[in-house]
């Protein structure tokens, strides 16, 4: 019987990679890719587009993941968003298997809160004012890569598709390096402990044999 397609799980900074490459792989029963795209849209959009060009992942499901600004009041570091769909000047991308993932999120961190909503696409950090027009056009959290990754997937071909944030900093909370405060390791030890959800989005995502 034909295998299903690969998972492409897309971050930007080598902290993130690191986070997701020393979690629990031990569901994954299809061939995983962790690809460092590099940061911001540009890089992103490159990076995901070159990888799906090839053999190996021209079928795969494509997850955007790693930090994020949370931009709704009472966010906290460590807070996760799973996102109804991605926004950037180019449109929208509508995200596969939304309620899979905040099921799953929420059953294996038990007391983390789980928000979902729209992601939007920035190409620099998001700080103060601008946090909160991006939050009054109506989205929940803000990335730089998220958006072009999806858009990029969609564009190389019809595949699920979708993206979860771990919130880093937020109205309240804002941070200058990660890692280097509280919130940012609050935000990466949950990082480490997604894969296990990504798998079963995968899983039950309707997906091409090969």
């Amino acid at each position: 019987m034909a295998a299903p397609a690969p998972l492409l799980v897309a971050c930007a900074l080598g902290i993130e990679k690191l986070a997701l490459r020393s979690g629990d792989r031990a569901g994954a029963d299809v061939p995983v890719t962790v690809l460092r795209t590099g940061m911001g849209p540009a890089a992103a959009e490159r990076s995901v587009t070159r990888a799906l060009g090839g053999p190996a992942l021209r079928d795969a499901a494509v997850l955007a993941t790693g930090f994020c600004a949370g931009l709704a009041p009472g966010m906290h570091p460590g807070d996760l968003v799973v996102a109804e769909e991605t926004r950037d000047p180019r449109g929208t991308t509508r995200c596969t298997g939304t309620e899979l993932l905040v099921k799953e999120l929420t059953r294996l961190l038990p007391g983390r809160t789980v928000h979902t909503g729209p992601l939007t696409g920035a190409d620099h950090v998001v700080r103060g004012q601008e946090r909160l027009e991006l939050y009054a056009s109506g989205a929940l959290a803000a990335d730089m890569e998220s958006a072009a990754t999806l858009h990029a997937a969609a564009l190389a071909g019809a595949r699920p598709v979708a993206a979860v944030r771990v919130v880093v900093d937020a109205p309240k909370h804002e941070l200058v390096r990660i890692g280097t405060v509280r919130g940012g390791i609050s935000a990466f030890r949950v990082l480490r402990s997604v894969l296990p959800a990504f798998f079963e989005w995968h899983r039950s995502s309707p997906l091409p044999r090969r």
